[in-house]
């Protein structure tokens, strides 16, 4: 007996309001950009420059203490947080300290480091500092325009390979697709003020990525149904085709939420940024397949002259039964 997580012969329209649909993400896609040109986002020390120092002591972290024990050392703006973890023991507090990038110095300098530890383990002498991260401003500026750079390639290098292999209408839907699931992304980061770093443009790049995996299936069933179905209507094949991938559409997606989940619970604060990003980005991922690539190719409509039948179009994935 085989989990199926989609009957057979399932037939749901998903254009019955296709408007709808992109009216909505219009509409998420404007309050995201909205929070980010408003609030910003809440970048972390790769991107901002300065210090991050983790300790961890035996006794709950006392912010205000620990505030007043590094003021006298001149640091400038210093921003102290108290990490909890489901994971962690009872004796086992933890607390991040981000200090701002030092004027003239690249890295924080020993002698200051020498100087916070004092200042800490004598207000709490079972203090230990876990890690201590140092990014000078010169390259955290560069860090920012080089992940941009990236994020924005990969977009380009998506959009070239599916106007190549499809035709334009696809790559407009698909590369659309991808901005949509980036800026949502980015403005549920913003909103939340959730720290971003160098390991969340890593989850952008694998969203980009298994978004982009999800829209060529269904693209590619949508050609095979539009060379074997030449009468039917576009919006027929569309929803023919998004129906016929549906079933392996969710096995991908819920068994890799499963581990996602199962990472953002036990797996420590120290990766929840990047595995709430991967959440986030498979789920809308999987929304914007079916509601905005297919959508706007629906809307930009599809040539149906095709004089020679591929027969190898669409069948890789033709008799996958989940």
């Amino acid at each position: 007996m085989r989990l199926k997580l989609v009957r057979e012969n399932i037939n749901i329209d998903f254009f019955s309001k296709a408007r709808i649909w992109l009216g909505i993400s219009l509409v998420m896609m404007v309050v995201a950009l909205g929070s980010f040109f408003t609030q910003g986002l809440a970048f972390g020390i790769d991107f901002q420059g300065g210090t991050s120092i983790r300790t961890q002591s035996e006794v709950s972290v006392d912010v205000a203490a620990y505030r007043a024990a590094l003021e006298p050392l001149g640091l400038g703006d210093v921003s102290i947080a108290e990490v909890n973890d489901p994971s962690f023991d009872d004796n086992q507090h933890v607390a991040m300290i981000r200090i701002q990038a030092q004027e003239g110095d690249e890295r924080i300098a020993t002698e200051t480091v020498d100087a916070i530890e004092a200042a800490l383990t004598t207000l709490e002498p079972t203090l230990t500092f876990q890690s201590i991260e140092s990014v000078g401003p010169k390259v955290s500026g560069e860090l920012i325009n080089t992940a941009i750079l990236a994020v924005a390639l990969a977009v380009a290098a998506i959009l070239l390979y599916i106007w190549m292999r499809f035709e334009w209408q696809f790559a407009v839907g698909a590369v659309l697709a991808l901005v949509h699931d980036v800026l949502l992304t980015i403005g549920i980061f913003s909103e939340l003020q959730i720290k971003f770093d160098l390991a969340i443009i890593a989850a952008l790049l694998t969203i980009v990525g298994y978004s982009i995996n999800d829209t060529v299936i269904v693209f590619d069933r949508v050609r095979e149904n539009l060379r074997k179905y030449k009468q039917k209507d576009l919006k027929e094949v569309l929803n023919l085709s998004i129906n016929e991938t549906l079933s392996r559409t969710l096995m991908t997606s819920v068994t890799t939420l499963l581990a996602l989940v199962s990472l953002y619970v036990l797996g420590g604060d120290v990766i929840r940024g990047f595995v709430f990003a991967m959440i986030w980005g498979v789920v809308i991922g999987t929304y914007s397949s079916i509601f905005v690539a297919s959508t706007v190719l629906l809307v930009l409509g599809v040539k149906r002259d095709w004089s020679k039948k591929d027969p190898s179009a669409g069948t890789r994935y033709a008799h996958i039964d989940t």
